[in-house]
Formats: structure tokens, C-alpha cells, sequence
């Protein structure tokens, strides 16, 4: 595998591509974002207060001014405060609830209605329903938090339909994640992202009628059912990026969060990543939904986070190599929680991890997974242990992914 040289993000990391240099997409885009100047900052923040005398404008006082999607997080208190506090608006909070939340999560999620004084809708599927769509997309996809995904994306936009308001506030833009987009992109919400990225290009449609057991039905997913192109386009509906036009720092962010409303990180270390502030609104998250990236990329959510910290300057990259050593590989007890939650057994996990694990970052060796690590170097994953027909079917789907 080839990493960049600047920080810790491997060439097979989603949406990312590394240069004839050896920089990642992600670290030039960040460096792009470094080298804009506090007027270049100004300009931005004059183009946002124009979006805002638009929404004062076209609102007579009888409804929202706009959505903010929320979870609870840091990000959605630091949206919801530009929001409230530094532009005076009146917001409806959506937030889609899927049954993950760590007990700090609930906290902070259930705080944010007193602390900035607005209306929040929180919004989720039935857990007999949840419970379906954890198995049924972690067999399909790979992924048991397809669910999450597609709800934060889906309901807040229902919900702006419904309630008629054209403008939805969301957080950061993926500039420093992968490098995808440049500043001055000012990219906007849209249905072709939601789709083909969050939702993995599965749709609800996709996983009605599969045999769950009880069989889900069209009712069981009307939360996750995207409004018509019709319907957007009557309403001129937006979904502003925050993130285009303020500095965006999470471990700023953090510090005034937490004087300022009260916000609570976790009491727990999380035991896949050094962080204890992000993805509180989701168990998983941290955990057996980043193994399952491990297992098909080769690399994991403290990867992420030092790489994040590297390019703030908060981290040196031989410390940031010291993190993914210590964290990308580890089996977090949650994966034992989300199993008894589903009413499986450990071995399940495993066979159908087995079959998204990718080759060009595995190989197989004495009924062991074996990876190389940093530096190159073999290092097995003892934990997973093959029989004869999990390495025939391996092999099949080597030869597969050669083509």
C-alpha cells in the first residue's frame, strides 16, 4: 500500500487520490484552505450574510427560517450556534435517531433545546425495524449503519418540504476529508452525492422484500424515502455548507462547546481511536462500523483523526504513525453489543466481514488474514481464523477483483 508522506491516509482511503509527489488530495486541499487569507474569509462571510437577508426577506415571520440537521455532536452545536446566537435565526432542528447513541450522545442531543431555545424534531425508525436494516445492509453492503447514513440525509430534507423552508444549514464540506472538492467550489447539497456516497448507491427500494425475517414493506422505510425532484425544485430548496464560508476546526470548536453549553465528551476512551469527542450520536461509529472499514480498506478511524490533526498542525506524523499502530486493528467490545443487539453469534460477524475484505490489502496465510502494515512489514489479524471454503471463496473473489 502507498501513504502519503504528509500524513497517515492511505491510497486506498475513500475518494482520495495521492499525487506524482506523494501528497495525498486530501493534505493539498488543505494546504489550499492554509494559504486563503482573512480577507479571502471576509469576502466569504459577506456572500453568507447575503443568504441571510435572502431568508429574512422571503420570510414574513410565520414560519422556520431554516433546518439545521443535527445528531447531537460538536458539529451540530457549532452550527446551530452560527446559526442562533451569531445571525439571530429561528431554526427547526431534525434530528434522525438510530437507536446508537452513547449516553453522552443523549445528553448533549436532549441539551441543545434548552441551550440555543428552539423547536427539534427527532425522528427514527421503529427498533424492530432498525434491528432488520442492521443485518439485511451489514450482509448487503457491508454495513450496518446504512440506516444512519441515509437518515441524516433523508429526514431533514422531508421535513423542509413538509414545513415549506427552502433553506437547510449543514456543517463541514469534504474538503480536507479526501480532497474532492476545491474552496472555491462552493458546493451545495445535493441528491447525486447523498446517493452515490452516503447511501452507497442503495436506495430504500433496494431493501424492501429481502428475506429478513419479517419481510420489510414499503411502510417500514417512508422515513428513508427521498422527496421528488418536483417537489424540490417548487420550493427552490437549498443545502448551505456552512463550512464554504467559516474556518472549520472541530478541536476549536470543541473548547467553546464544552465552557459555553455544557457539552459532554465521552467518559470513555473509545478503544479504536485516541478521540473522545467525535461520533458520540452513534456506538458504532468509532467501532465495529470503522472495523468493518479496516477490514475492506486497510485502515481506520484513528488513521482518520490523525491525519485530520496532522494537517491542523496539532500532530507530528511520527506520532500520528504511533496512533494507527495503536488503534486502526483493535477489536472494540462494541462489536459483542451490536451482535447480541441483532441476535447473532461472533462467527457470523466474521464469515460476512470475510466476504468484503479486500485482496489487494489481504492475503491469507496458515487460515490467518495477514496485512502489511506501515512499513511494509507482515503482521497477521489473529483474531480470524478460515476454513477450507472461506479461503476457496477467497480466492474466487481474488481472481474477480484482478480483472
Amino acid at each position: 500500500m502507498k501513504y502519503c508522506k504528509k500524513c497517515v491516509y492511505p491510497e486506498i482511503a475513500v475518494n482520495l487520490q495521492i499525487q506524482d509527489n506523494n501528497i495525498c488530495s486530501s493534505c493539498l486541499a488543505s494546504e489550499n484552505i492554509k494559504k486563503m487569507t482573512k480577507e479571502d474569509w471576509d469576502n466569504r462571510k459577506i456572500e453568507f450574510e447575503k443568504i441571510v437577508s435572502e431568508i429574512r426577506s422571503g420570510n414574513s415571520g410565520s414560519n422556520y427560517d431554516c433546518v439545521i440537521p443535527v445528531s447531537g455532536g460538536k458539529d451540530s452545536y457549532y452550527q446551530t450556534h452560527k446559526i442562533v446566537n451569531d445571525y439571530n435565526l429561528k431554526p427547526l432542528l431534525v434530528t434522525y435517531h438510530g437507536n446508537n447513541y452513547l449516553p453522552e450522545g443523549d445528553l448533549n442531543r436532549e441539551n441543545m433545546r434548552k441551550v440555543f431555545d428552539v423547536d427539534h424534531i427527532v425522528w427514527g425508525p421503529s427498533i424492530n425495524i432498525l434491528k432488520k436494516l442492521n443485518k439485511l445492509c451489514f450482509e448487503k453492503m457491508g454495513d450496518m449503519n446504512w440506516h444512519a447514513h441515509c437518515g441524516i440525509m433523508t429526514s431533514p430534507i422531508i421535513l423542509a418540504i413538509k414545513f415549506k423552508i427552502p433553506f437547510i444549514f449543514w456543517g463541514e464540506i469534504a474538503w480536507d476529508i479526501s480532497g474532492m472538492y476545491k474552496p472555491s467550489d462552493f458546493v451545495e447539497f445535493n441528491a447525486k452525492t447523498r446517493h452515490e456516497h452516503s447511501l452507497r448507491g442503495y436506495e430504500w427500494f433496494d431493501l424492501i422484500n429481502e428475506n429478513t425475517g419479517t419481510k420489510l414493506t414499503e411502510k417500514d422505510m417512508l422515513w428513508a424515502k427521498y422527496p421528488k425532484d418536483s417537489e424540490i425544485i417548487k420550493l427552490n430548496l437549498r443545502g448551505i455548507y456552512l463550512g464554504n464560508f467559516f474556518e472549520w476546526n472541530p478541536n476549536e470548536h470543541i473548547n467553546f462547546i464544552k465552557e459555553d453549553y455544557n457539552f459532554k465528551v465521552s467518559s470513555k476512551p473509545f478503544q479504536r481511536t485516541y478521540r473522545n469527542f467525535s461520533n458520540l450520536d452513534d456506538r458504532y461509529e468509532n467501532g465495529v462500523h470503522d472495523l468493518m472499514k479496516f477490514i475492506k480498506f486497510g485502515y481506520g478511524r484513528a488513521s482518520d483523526h490523525a491525519s485530520k490533526d496532522v494537517r491542523s498542525g496539532l500532530m507530528k506524523r511520527e506520532d500520528a504513525i504511533e496512533m494507527v499502530k495503536k488503534y486502526d486493528h483493535v477489536v472494540s467490545d462494541d462489536l459483542y453489543h451490536w451482535l447480541n443487539y441483532i441476535n447473532e453469534k461472533e462467527n457470523y460477524f466474521w464469515e460476512i466481514a470475510d466476504t468484503f475484505r479486500d485482496p489487494r490489502v489481504w492475503t491469507i496465510k496458515d487460515s490467518c488474514w495477514w496485512k502489511d502494515n506501515l512499513w511494509g512489514k507482515p503482521s497477521s489479524y489473529g483474531r480470524v481464523y478460515l476454513s477450507e471454503e472461506q479461503i476457496k471463496k477467497f480466492k474466487i473473489r481474488k481472481e474477480e477483483l484482478m480483472l
